[in-house]
């Protein structure tokens, strides 16, 4: 690993109000995301808090940037959807993470980087959007009725006004609202109480059955999905906000495999990086690692402390303004296209891969396929015709 990639720590680690607010900006994804595999696996939830918090310090540490890692979002829904046993997800989890380092070690992950084009990187950005919204609108902002409705136009309102702004964090004042409305109208101490103990991960070894059964039930949907946003998005969004820090998706594939070759043995969730969490930890204020630290600071402290009630006590934080702050990371991602609408084939490109994965099964498989195929072929005819 080049020596660039660990820059001065004066430069990398911040913290402020507007780390604090850039925390919160992948909250929406993940704590429904974790409850679903909690409830759905039977893991050890202490394991799967503990282990989350850490490979975010980890991100932060390693990048000094606000990247974030988020759980394998195709793993996830095969694991609630199937329920899924923790032995299979710790064997794929490692199945995962020797995958993606044999693309780093390789070179293998900078060939389908030069292989698949912007649009499609964009496409994906978009498709991801596109799943995002319709989560925050149909299932989260209508979670607590018409109290629900009022108090996501007020976060609403709340963001659209503050949205930027260094002084007054737009996040913290949402997070601010959904406390107090969690305080006054859903807190149960008994619950809380209940929840309260100090718990440490456990340790796994996953035998070699499980992990060629992960390798084929879970890491394999998985992959196209990992490759599209969680690598190829991601540098992308990087380059974007960031541009002078050149981080390669040699770089980032090798962070997402040593953090699956570790997490399987302490109970862990399989993790990847995330153009979405990226975009909504940037767009609510943050700009260092320190942002990162303090999300995996708060899961850490949920994990030691509270996990044995983790899935009681987090639902008590209203939906409704989740499902705020999951919309504005979606807006964020759809915003990216603006710097390929200058050429109608590409913007065409984009818009196609974007409906294909968010609209079908495997649609990120089919997405990245397709969008690359039919960007080639228009691209040879445009050459073919002399323009």
């Amino acid at each position: 690993m080049p020596l660039t990639a660990f820059p001065p720590s004066r430069s990398r680690i911040r913290f402020d109000r507007n780390e604090l607010a850039g925390a919160f900006g992948d909250l929406g994804t993940d704590l429904p995301l974790l409850i679903g595999i909690i409830a759905a696996s039977g893991v050890d939830s202490a394991s799967v808090l503990v282990m989350f918090g850490l490979m975010q310090i980890f991100s932060g540490l390693w990048y000094g940037l606000p990247m974030p890692v988020q759980p394998l979002k195709a793993f996830a829904a095969l694991v609630i959807a199937q329920k899924i046993p923790g032995r299979l997800i710790y064997g794929g989890g490692l199945a995962i993470g020797a995958s993606m380092l044999v693309l780093s070690a390789t070179g293998l992950i900078d060939a389908l980087a030069r292989l698949i084009p912007k649009p499609v990187v964009r496409g994906i950005q978009f498709g991801l959007a596109l799943q995002l919204s319709t989560l925050a609108l149909k299932e989260y902002v209508p979670a607590d009725g018409v109290g629900g409705y009022v108090l996501a136009a007020a976060a609403f309102l709340i963001t659209v006004v503050l949205l930027g702004n260094r002084r007054w964090p737009a996040a913290l004042l949402v997070v601010a609202l959904g406390v107090v409305y969690a305080l006054v109208f859903k807190l149960d101490l008994a619950t809380a109480q209940r929840a309260a103990g100090f718990h440490l991960p456990s340790w796994h070894i996953p035998a070699a059955a499980d992990i060629l059964t992960g390798a084929v039930l879970l890491a394999l949907p998985q992959i196209p999905l990992s490759l599209g946003n969680s690598i190829l998005a991601t540098r992308q969004v990087l380059h974007d906000h960031f541009p002078e820090r050149p981080i390669t998706v040699r770089q980032i594939s090798l962070t997402y495999a040593l953090m699956n070759l570790v997490n399987p043995f302490f109970g862990g969730f399989p993790v990847c990086h995330g153009s979405g969490g990226l975009a909504g930890h940037y767009a609510f204020g943050a700009r260092t690692g320190g942002s990162v630290l303090l999300y995996g600071g708060l899961f850490l402290i949920l994990g030691l402390f509270f996990s044995q009630g983790f899935a009681q006590v987090v639902q008590i934080f209203p939906l409704p303004v989740l499902g705020v702050l999951l919309l504005f990371e979606a807006l964020t991602l759809a915003a990216l296209l603006r710097d390929i609408t200058s050429s109608r084939n590409d913007l065409v490109v984009a818009l196609l891969v974007g409906l294909l994965c968010g609209g079908l099964p495997y649609g990120y498989l089919v997405g990245l396929v397709v969008g690359t195929a039919v960007y080639h072929a228009m691209r040879r005819n445009w050459v073919g015709l002399g323009k």
